[in-house]
């Protein structure tokens, strides 16, 4: 650890605060996505492909709320912050929109569907996109940004297995375990976990130390800041690379069911083996903090997605029964996770910095509005991709597959995130954003603050 590492290192407990709202916000993304689109065609009656119609034009809908959420709380500044009041003024519109979506009235149809997922996904936007720029602005450390990221990527892994869990906590209860019931319970458990976390993290957080956010710089013309966006060619590369890992990781969460069930043959180790590669996740976070910091953050990427690369290529040589085998590939593509989850939002923050120093009024809100379109962009493909190239092969989800469809679902699942990761570690090979151009970079951008202030040099 190096000495401004340490001297930026932040306590544990704030960063605990901080981290807190990623688990509420992570176990929504469970029910919105798995549960309810179910919900409301077996209990509601609504026919699923029109279901499935709503949700995606409600879902349309952030491609216009992300970057102007992210462009309003760069540029939005009050006594309490520019994050902050996002956060608090989104949260009650969140719950609202959970619980009509989650436990809605009598007859409740299309349009309900559509206008409180349309509000959902705006009130989830509020939150979500400024929280993870707050994070990024914590500090300024290369290295220290990747542990406050652990720290919200770890709770938010935490949340997703809970939320992914709730129907065989409910069963061994002894209660329903049927999508309404699971809903209810959900629904309670998000509008009281919601406000409490972002209360917890609104109050015991600060928005940003003095030396993570120097004085903004007067606001830039809209086509001179696009201009600057794209000369930052870090950014271009990262993203790239992050939309590439994205879709790699989008084809193995999509397929991981049906590998399981069909190619292994192995049908009630679905959940077990979920668990395992989620728990073996957060296990790796602290390993790949530590070899961050001995060679770099994307170097460190680099490696772990190369390992990755290295296990899945071992998936087509797996057949039915392989258990072991698989738990194995588990294990090991769990413990990358830990690499994919903290550092390339860590980069992310590294990547503003160029955009800061070369003047552009430190626009993290809009950087990360554009990361989270690629991520949704990446799951989007990877269901676009991966079903219709799976019916061209005439697998059959609910019955019996020749074997032209299994070797399909298995390239699909265990060969194409190859090509994609090895094809991202091209991109990242040779990134210029290391641990001494980043203090550059700040050192920079306090001097422009310096001059700018009150009584500086013009």
């Amino acid at each position: 650890m190096t000495a401004e590492t340490a001297a930026s290192r932040q306590p544990r407990l704030p960063l605990l605060a901080y981290g807190f709202p990623g688990l509420p916000l992570a176990a929504l993304g469970v029910p919105l996505f798995i549960f309810l689109p179910a919900f409301y065609a077996q209990e509601r009656g609504l026919n699923l492909a029109a279901v499935g119609l709503v949700l995606l034009v409600a879902r349309l809908w952030d491609a216009v709320s992300d970057p102007v959420i992210g462009l309003l709380s760069d540029r939005i500044a009050t006594r309490f912050g520019r994050r902050k009041p996002w956060l608090i003024a989104g949260t009650p519109l969140t719950c609202l929109a959970v619980y009509m979506l989650f436990v809605p009235p009598e007859g409740a149809g299309v349009l309900h569907l559509f206008a409180w997922s349309a509000a959902l996904y705006l009130g989830w936007t509020m939150v979500q996109l400024p929280y993870t720029a707050w994070g990024a602005e914590l500090s300024s450390d290369y290295h220290e940004r990747s542990r406050i990221t652990a720290f919200r990527e770890t709770l938010v892994v935490l949340g997703t297995l809970l939320a992914s869990g709730m129907p065989a906590a409910i069963s061994a209860a002894g209660g329903d375990s049927g999508l309404g019931q699971v809903m209810s319970v959900l629904a309670i458990f998000l509008i009281l976990a919601l406000p409490l976390s972002v209360l917890l993290a609104t109050g015991l957080v600060p928005e940003a130390s003095p030396v993570a956010s120097p004085r903004p710089q007067p606001s830039i013309r809209l086509r001179a800041g696009a201009a600057l966006l794209f000369r930052n060619k870090p950014f271009l590369r990262l993203i790239l690379a992050y939309l590439l890992n994205g879709l790699a990781n989008g084809l193995a969460a999509t397929l991981f069911v049906l590998f399981v069930q069909k190619g292994l043959e192995l049908p009630d180790s679905v959940d077990t083996l979920l668990l395992i590669y989620f728990l073996l996740g957060i296990t790796g976070v602290p390993l790949w903090l530590l070899v961050s910091h001995r060679i770099g953050k994307h170097r460190a990427w680099s490696a772990a997605m190369l390992l990755n690369s290295a296990i899945f290529a071992t998936v087509p040589l797996l057949g039915p029964g392989d258990y072991i085998g698989f738990l194995a590939v588990c294990i090991g593509t769990g413990l990358c996770l830990g690499a994919d989850l903290v550092l390339p939002p860590s980069m992310q923050a590294d990547v503003v910095d160029v955009d800061t120093a070369e003047g552009g009024s430190a626009r993290t809100g809009l950087y990360f509005a554009l990361w989270g379109m690629a991520t949704k962009l990446a799951l989007a493909l990877a269901v676009g991709i991966a079903f219709p190239v799976l019916d061209l092969a005439g697998f059959d989800a609910a019955g019996e597959n020749a074997p032209s469809a299994l070797l399909t679902l298995t390239l699909l699942y265990g060969a194409a995130p190859v090509v994609l990761k090895l094809a991202a570690i091209a991109i990242m090979r040779g990134f210029p954003i290391t641990a001494e151009r980043q203090a550059a970079l700040r050192r920079k951008i306090a001097e422009t603050s310096e001059t700018q202030a009150p009584g500086g040099d013009p």
